[in-house]
């Protein structure tokens, strides 16, 4: 898995106050877990959303002045109209201990069901996992091409000699469906050769009734 490198400076003051007054600075303030202690730090907003849109998962390393730790994104809180970060949880990474991630899914080839007419439809984005900081893949790739309409990959599909996957089993992450395309086209072909059917037998009946006078 790639890391990215992050700059952040610890926190002096802690609490809603001091949180506030660093979001009008343009930073977020953060916490580091999982380490021997718990440690208050604040990154700036340009360099959390450079980490947050890239498409794959990834370490962090961050620079703290005297101090550089290692560590995972663990939660993230946004503004529920602006999507402005508000706070971010690190968990540090420890040689040996397993650490929860969110990886991004990847899709291999072109589906079967989907060159008949069927429709892809992508359930999950990103599953989640467990395992060692130097076994976390920068995605999960699933194969696609065998999938015909109807079927479908759950997490209980997957399967790793060095990850656990935590998200429940039953949790489906694609599958193919019958578009409307496909279900609306043998309705109209039998309807088809029934009108012409009836068409010839309305000529008959008209031909043998009576001409009026």
């Amino acid at each position: 898995m790639k890391s990215v490198a992050m700059s952040g400076s610890l926190r002096a003051n802690v609490g809603k106050k001091d949180a506030k007054a660093l979001r009008k600075q343009g930073m977020v303030p953060c916490v580091l877990y999982g380490g021997k202690e718990q440690i208050q730090f604040a990154i700036p907003q340009l360099q959390m959303s450079k980490f947050v849109v890239t498409p794959e998962a990834a370490t962090v390393k961050i620079d703290l002045g005297e101090r550089q730790v290692e560590a995972v994104l663990h939660d993230l809180q946004l503004h529920p109209v602006t999507d402005a970060f508000l706070h971010a949880d690190f968990l540090e990474i420890v040689p040996g201990k397993p650490v929860t991630i969110s990886v991004p899914v990847v899709f291999l080839g072109s589906s079967e069901g989907v060159k008949a007419g069927g429709k892809l439809t992508r359930k999950m984005r990103k599953v989640k996992v467990r395992g060692l900081a130097e076994d976390l893949p920068q995605n999960i790739e699933i194969n696609i091409e065998k999938l015909n309409i109807g079927d479908s990959v759950r997490v209980g599909d997957l399967r790793s000699d060095k990850l656990s996957f935590l998200d429940n089993e039953n949790m489906t992450i694609v599958s193919v469906k019958m578009s409307r395309n496909v279900e609306e086209t043998p309705a109209a072909t039998t309807a088809a050769p029934a009108a012409a059917a009836a068409a010839p037998a309305a000529a008959k009946t008209d031909a043998k009734a009576p001409a009026k006078k």
